[in-house]
């Protein structure tokens, strides 16, 4: 039983933990999802101990509210990222965004799997290795007055087409967590199941909310628009679950289909409130589950160090490659932008701790690794991007900005 007070102290203690942390780290020049997830290892039972682990276990106020948090906030990736973005993109941005999904996801599945893991473990491990952050390379690009650069332009095209693979390979590995091994019958199976579901839901809903949004106008209640839009997230987010998908799958299919809305940018305002007080839940209670003491040995140091190593150079070399067209100091910037693997690492180590697929020791290693790539990558980035020219910046207006 959860007392009242204790429940308050504890919402008290994270919400303003992701409030400080996040402000070092802005303060710092770091992405905010840094400093909260940061501020979760302080006050959690690995120092302070203010969060005990009894009420960031499986079901807890806390817990179901980091659950909502990351369910809105894929709802609102989902918000950003229109299907027709999908048909304008260049080849580069496609290459990019399939060979650098495909090249981490080989490399951390025989990582994983020559750690012990079977086959069906090591891909969920590896989904945690594919998908990029773009929100910390677009952060990055703005800042510099760099959305204009043809890398820019395919690093910001190639992450439409890179979110949506991570979102189908997630799908197919939680799918596959059913003790029974690898079989690549139920591989296809589960591929099919994924794909016909993103298919019709996201394909489907989307030309369908194109041609009918104004129905979302003739409710009176000035925040009718979000409220329908926010039904749909949880009831997609739920219905995704019956498939055997995660449940953020579904939110994030809510928010392509509310995209095609007249209402995109009102909503986009409307759900920055809720994001904002429920978001960092997610962040610093995950923080909050890393226990320091699985790295504070030198083996699982070096391990660390691997798993990080394997993150940079699988996206430096899958994204590379894709971008080879643009030549050889363009793909290298292409590639460190799709470095950063950021809150999208996060949310796979979370549910792979949930789901028992690996313990403390790996799941401490993924968020690492994620924090890692989020905050070399910037300068690095940054670097690269003074000391190239410009170039001719009007040659892939065919990549969408994000």
């Amino acid at each position: 039983m959860h007392h009242a007070s204790d429940i308050l102290l504890a919402l008290f203690i994270v919400f303003v933990a992701a409030q400080v942390g996040g402000e070092i780290a802005r303060w710092l020049k770091l992405p905010g999802v840094v400093g909260e997830i940061a501020a979760g290892c302080v006050v959690g039972p690995s120092l302070l101990g203010w969060i005990t682990p009894g009420q960031i276990a499986t079901g807890t106020p806390l817990d179901v509210l980091a659950e909502i948090g990351v369910v809105l906030l894929l709802f609102s990736v989902g918000l950003e990222t229109r299907l027709e973005d999908l048909k304008k993109v260049g080849k580069a941005a496609f290459l990019v965004g399939v060979i650098g999904v495909l090249v981490p996801f080989g490399m951390g599945a025989l990582w994983a799997h020559g750690s012990g893991f079977g086959w069906d473990k090591s891909m969920f491990v590896a989904a945690a290795f594919v998908a990029t952050s773009a929100g910390i390379t677009a952060r990055v690009l703005q800042e510099l007055g760099a959305l204009q650069r043809v890398e820019s332009k395919v690093i910001l095209g190639a992450a439409v087409i890179d979110d949506i693979l991570a979102m189908l390979l997630l799908g197919v590995v939680v799918s596959l967590q059913g003790g029974a091994g690898f079989r690549p019958g139920k591989l296809l199976w589960v591929l099919g199941a994924a794909v016909g579901f993103i298919a019709v839901i996201g394909w489907g809903g989307t030309r369908l909310m194109r041609r009918g949004s104004g129905w979302l106008d003739k409710p009176r209640h000035a925040q009718s628009p979000l409220l329908i839009a926010l039904a749909l997230c949880l009831g997609l987010a739920w219905l995704s679950t019956l498939f055997g998908l995660a449940a953020i799958i579904g939110a994030f299919l809510a928010g392509m289909i509310a995209s095609e809305t007249r209402q995109q940018h009102t909503l986009e305002q409307q759900t920055q409130p809720l994001l904002t007080l429920l978001t960092p839940f997610f962040f610093v209670v995950t923080g909050s589950k890393i226990d320091l003491r699985e790295l504070a040995t030198a083996d699982a140091l070096w391990t660390l160090l691997a798993v990080t190593a394997i993150a940079i150079v699988s996206k430096l070399l899958g994204g590379g490659l894709g971008a080879l067209s643009l030549g050889r100091r363009s793909a290298v910037i292409v590639g460190c932008g799709m470095v950063p693997r950021g809150e999208v690492g996060v949310v796979i180590a979370s549910l792979g701790l949930a789901a028992g697929v690996f313990g403390d020791r790996i799941y401490a290693i993924i968020v690492a690794m994620s924090l890692l790539t989020a905050i070399l990558t910037p300068p690095v980035l940054a670097w690269l991007l003074r000391r190239a020219p410009r170039g001719d910046d009007t040659t892939a207006t065919d990549a969408p900005a994000r």
